[in-house]
């Protein structure tokens, strides 16, 4: 049985191929301009990988933002559910999913079969998200996938007391300019954002077993700061945090063709 997932977000588009219940390729590229030519583009990538046609996939599940627009899917499931089921197939201890994409966080709790018990979400800010993170490293004038890096060398973080990401970047530039070090302005920037991502999750109580998904999650800078605002230990599950999405929706087409 070959089935596949497909996650079309605002910053990136994810698909991930399972064969006979495992990951048998796996695909993330920069979104486009329309859902439906990142859904395209991300799923010739993968099969290509894989060497399958189309016609060799039994069944698709699409999700993520433009999961609407994919037009292969056989069926479309929330985002929230697909992070939440992709994880807990990695790592089954798992009981709550941060997740940071391009333009929203969440925070999910789950039961011990992967179903969704409760969730929250900001969407409405770029605060908490991978946007805020972008345009800060513009502000900064360094690479994205630098930042992680660069905050592992701070010393004495500085406090970012702006949540909203205008008066942020504000706040930002006036500490270049009053010499405060990179390393420090960046790690200051991930425990904000972290701080603002655990008070979300805090509002449907923290669980012991936690997984961080997302392309944020690619930040081991952001990464660390999670765990210090959590004071617990992330469960890393062992693939690109990335594809989490795109994995669960794979599963609950498997589901689907074996009913």
């Amino acid at each position: 049985m070959i089935v596949a997932g497909c996650d079309i977000g605002s910053l990136s588009a994810k698909a991930v191929i399972l064969k006979d219940g495992g990951i048998l390729a796996y695909q993330v590229i920069r979104a486009k301009s329309r859902p439906e030519e990142s859904a395209r583009e991300v799923m010739e990538d993968v099969m290509e990988q894989s060497d399958i046609s189309i016609d060799s996939i039994d069944y698709c599940v699409g999700t993520g933002y433009g999961r609407n627009q994919i037009p292969f899917a056989d069926a479309v499931e929330s985002e929230i559910a697909c992070h939440g089921r992709g994880a807990q197939w990695l790592v089954p201890s798992i009981r709550m999913v941060l997740d940071i994409g391009g333009q929203d966080a969440k925070a999910i709790r789950l039961d011990g079969a992967g179903n969704v018990i409760r969730y929250v979400y900001n969407d409405k800010c770029a605060s908490g998200t991978g946007r805020f993170i972008e345009i800060m490293a513009e502000a900064l004038g360094v690479a994205l996938e630098d930042m992680g890096e660069i905050s592992a060398q701070a010393e004495e973080p500085v406090t970012i007391s702006n949540q909203c990401v205008v008066f942020a970047e504000t706040e930002i530039i006036s500490l270049i300019n009053d010499g405060r070090k990179l390393p420090d302005i960046v790690g200051g920037l991930h425990r904000a954002m972290a701080h603002r991502v655990v008070s979300l999750a805090k509002g449907i109580e923290l669980e012991e077993d936690i997984a961080f998904t997302g392309g944020v999650a690619k930040n081991r800078g952001m990464f660390s700061a999670l765990e210090e605002a959590l004071g617990v230990t992330i469960k890393g599950t062992g693939v690109d945090p990335q594809i989490t999405g795109a994995l669960g929706a794979a599963l609950f087409a498997s589901e689907a063709v074996t009913l």
